[in-house]
């Protein structure tokens, strides 16, 4: 069962210049509980590379490590698990090819995948994105908190809530029914990035 409240979604792009594991270290000792290695511009060894570098950090703090898109480096490198969104492997392919997947998180990106085969396969769905962002640039529904309410009466499954969250929101999209925050920037990018998760973190506590 996926109970994860707080989900780093990191790349080497998004911290900008910092060394991505010692970003992730940091946002773990914040109250990151899972963390999603996001490389979209990588070939497999240097994809494969990098995981096997972050997992190693994460063993001590037993974090998951959840791989992007790309089921070969997720097994290669024993990740816990992979995301996957609806124009990637879809999550019965999935589950096919990669039985002992521990965590299968899935994308909705619009109202009519939630009541899909792939989404009952997921262990998690993934509301991408709550509000519009930069770093999602081929957005199909900008969902808000009466997106993040309207799914949540619609399903059991546990609901991640990704785009542009931040301190400053996080509470408000936990009280709409979202289970865990995804954050890219405003942890990855943030002067402090364990100081920034334990605000965001905070604010999560104090909402459910």
């Amino acid at each position: 069962m996926f109970n994860r409240r707080l989900y780093l979604v990191i790349s080497e792009d998004a911290c900008k210049g910092r060394d991505l594991v010692s970003v992730a270290t940091a946002a773990v000792k914040g109250g990151v509980d899972v963390i999603q290695l996001r490389e979209k511009h990588l070939d497999n060894p240097a994809f494969l590379e990098r995981a096997l570098r972050l997992k190693e950090a994460l063993v001590p703090f037993r974090v998951p490590l959840v791989i992007n898109d790309n089921l070969w480096v997720a097994q290669q490198c024993c990740a816990t698990g992979i995301h996957v969104g609806n124009s990637d492997l879809p999550p019965l392919d999935i589950r096919a090819q990669w039985p002992s997947c521990g965590i299968l998180g899935y994308s909705i990106e619009y109202e009519k995948q939630l009541c899909t085969a792939d989404a009952a396969a997921a262990d998690y769905l993934a509301l991408s994105p709550v509000f519009a962002t930069a770093t999602k640039t081929d957005t199909v529904t900008e969902w808000k908190l009466e997106g993040i309410r309207k799914i949540r009466a619609m399903t059991d499954k546990p609901l991640v809530a990704i785009g542009a969250i931040h301190e400053g929101n996080a509470a408000g999209v936990i009280r709409a029914g979202a289970d865990c925050l995804a954050i890219v920037s405003a942890i990855c990018a943030a002067p402090d990035p364990e100081k920034a998760a334990a605000a965001i973190r905070l604010q999560i506590e104090k909402a459910l």
